[in-house]
């Protein structure tokens, strides 16, 4: 279904081969092979978005998307290694292996017909299956970098929103304006921080403007927020993506437990998630991985700290049921802004449950603690705060440490140093009362 065509906000202009420099050698295979499909059976054919982005900027993309003007339907008949997807906006996944190349066709304007397009009060697109030109497809693109298309039947690249020009401003500013597009889909203010940050550039005033604003928008999302967080935190540039979440006030939707304790940029909160971010963009930096469970541990920690300890003082509860009750409140209280699926959950819960188990150092304990299979994520995670806090978690953490670089005998000599716990006296049971005999 072909959608109403607005007004023309953007004009199209056509570099050759010689004028963008993408080779093609440069171009995953399995998305060669589903251009050229497309374009010998007839359709069009194009890469779009950050993959031609990347391209133009000398960086390996990780995904490569086509677009078409061929129906799913039309795609889907040309693959037989395919299968059709998305609900918003249906899509076609192509599977070679594990490559998976997204190809969709081009998209239109909205429509009143509640069938195609709709939207909420809001603004916030809920359906979206309105096809169109490829120059509807670019209007609808968010950022005009992100609305370069390359051809694979003469090796063009099509630039319909100044993206050419955008890239080498290191400028980020959206098509259209930046309110309605914002509206359309919040997730797109998440999308502004996390390429400014990757592609060190800087937003458009007139882009930048409405953040602040609308950022509690993301609030009405939470089912998709949790790949985003993923892609936002991972993505090799966190610590840069959460000063700038932190400038204009993203955090505050998706972590509002977070937001009054990072407040000031010279608290132990603050210096904690920068060095969890500092590092793991190293270790992304280096080749190695870092799983969505620490991110998410990290950024509900000083929450669950700060309930644990007013259960304590509240309720009289003792350590182990105060600190799970704190740490299931605190999760039940993220799932209402970003629904995190229970295979993180549990991971999370397990590395917060490291840093009690970390400061027993007595016997039996310790060596439970050392064999445990979180031990190294729970001490990774005290690594990061001890270098925010100091203190008693950076004195563990160089205990920790040396504990798994000594050698068994070592080990034991060790715990022989640490001081014994006092055993509690187990408490006395009352002799149950005589029942009163019935008169």
């Amino acid at each position: 279904m072909r959608g109403k065509s607005a007004s023309p906000v953007i004009s199209r202009r056509i570099f050759t081969r010689e004028q963008h420099g993408i080779s093609r050698n440069d171009i995953d295979d399995s998305a060669l092979k589903v251009l050229y499909r497309l374009h010998n059976a007839g359709y069009e054919a194009y890469l779009v978005g950050g993959c031609v982005r990347d391209l133009m900027l000398g960086l390996h993309p990780k995904d490569f998307d086509v677009v078409t003007n061929a129906t799913p339907e039309q795609v889907r008949k040309l693959f037989r290694n395919s299968r059709l997807i998305g609900r918003r906006f249906q899509l076609v996944h192509v599977i070679f292996g594990r490559d998976i190349i997204e190809v969709a066709t081009f998209r239109g304007h909205h429509q009143d017909d509640e069938n195609h397009g709709k939207q909420n009060d809001h603004g916030q697109i809920l359906r979206d299956n309105v096809f169109g030109s490829i120059e509807e497809d670019a209007e609808r693109r968010d950022f005009s970098v992100n609305a370069m298309y390359y051809n694979i039947a003469d090796f063009t690249v099509h630039d319909f929103a100044g993206g050419v020009e955008a890239l080498q401003a290191r400028k980020l500013d959206l098509i259209g304006d930046p309110e309605t597009r914002y509206r359309e889909d919040p997730v797109r203010m998440l999308r502004a921080a996390r390429f400014a940050a990757k592609l060190d550039m800087q937003i458009a005033e007139r882009s930048a403007k409405p953040i602040r604003t609308l950022a509690s928008l993301l609030s009405n999302i939470p089912p998709r927020l949790f790949e985003e967080v993923i892609k936002l935190f991972l993505s090799g540039h966190g610590e840069r993506t959460l000063e700038l979440m932190a400038d204009y006030n993203l955090l505050q939707p998706l972590f509002p437990a977070l937001t009054p304790l990072v407040k000031q940029r010279d608290s132990k909160e603050w210096a904690f998630l920068r060095q969890v971010m500092r590092n793991s963009d190293q270790r992304i930096a280096d080749g190695l991985s870092v799983t969505p469970a620490f991110i998410y541990a990290a950024l509900m920690w000083y929450p669950v700290e700060i309930r644990y300890g007013q259960l304590r003082a509240e309720s009289g509860l003792s350590e182990n049921d105060a600190f799970n009750l704190a740490m299931t409140e605190v999760i039940e209280q993220q799932i209402r802004r970003i629904m995190i699926p229970r295979r993180f959950t549990t991971p999370i819960r397990e590395i917060w449950q490291m840093q009690q188990r970390l400061t027993r150092r007595q016997g039996r304990r310790a060596w439970q603690t050392f064999e445990h299979p979180r031990f190294r994520a729970g001490f990774d995670f005290l690594l990061v705060r001890g270098q925010a806090e100091g203190g008693q978690a950076e004195e563990l953490t160089q205990w920790w440490q040396a504990f798994q670089e000594a050698d068994n005998d070592a080990r034991r000599a060790m715990l022989e140093r640490q001081p014994t716990q006092a055993k509690k006296r187990p408490r006395r049971r009352r002799a149950p009362r005589p029942k009163k005999q019935e008169s």
